[in-house]
């Protein structure tokens, strides 16, 4: 089960900010930041965000066979707790409202050729992203950072959850946010996640106290 640590997170976004990509910046931000899965962003519309409220409403996944900008579909999760509601913090929303702004600027250059959909992660001529597009760009990424570790977009997801752990979620609130239907997959995932964290712990004691016994 591969994710990112909190440094790790850090050093990752900040290399795709620094690089330009103000759009997959936020892509990988609201992935790790949110737990949601990769076709559970890219069906995104803006009238599924509630940037008053800081909430996200999740009830449709994008599906796209051969990841050709106009061939895909939107389709309901295959789940009833999938369908579920995310409160994000200020960080997520700045973003959110920055790109706003960005998309409404781009809207107007493209007017003529500009398919609105509401998409929020949308192409420059606004159809959604397609997900070969995404994994081949944290493929580039993921090169910038020194880590030993196979990341796909999923990974956002385990990395979601372990630093919910960290904060002192329970299994219940992590079932809600990552929208799991069966309790036993969140408890699978908190298990492996917790004794990373207990070992990761344990180093950082006995490098706290070498030499003291």
């Amino acid at each position: 089960m591969k994710f990112l640590e909190l440094n790790e997170l850090k050093t990752f976004l900040r290399i795709t900010k620094e690089q330009g990509l103000n759009l997959y910046y936020l892509c990988f931000a609201t992935l790790a930041y949110t737990g949601m899965r990769l076709g559970e962003m890219l069906a995104l519309k803006w009238t599924d965000l509630d940037l008053t409220k800081k909430t996200i409403r999740i009830t449709k996944t994008y599906y796209n066979l051969n990841n050709k900008s106009t061939g895909y579909q939107l389709l309901t999760p295959k789940t009833k707790k999938s369908i579920r509601t995310i409160i994000i913090d200020d960080g997520l929303v700045a973003l959110f409202k920055t790109h706003k702004r960005e998309q409404m600027e781009l809207k107007m250059k493209q007017r003529l050729v500009y398919a609105d959909q509401d998409f929020i992660f949308a192409e420059n001529i606004g159809h959604p992203r397609v997900m070969k597009q995404m994994v081949l760009r944290l493929q580039r990424l993921i090169r910038h950072l020194d880590v030993d570790k196979h990341i796909t977009p999923h990974s956002f997801r385990h990395t979601h959850t372990s630093l919910l752990i960290e904060a002192g979620a329970g299994v219940k609130e992590i079932q809600e946010r990552l929208g799991h239907s069966d309790i036993n997959t969140t408890m699978n995932i908190y298990a492996h996640m917790t004794k990373n964290i207990e070992e990761k712990t344990s180093h950082k004691f006995s490098e706290l106290t070498k030499g003291l016994l």
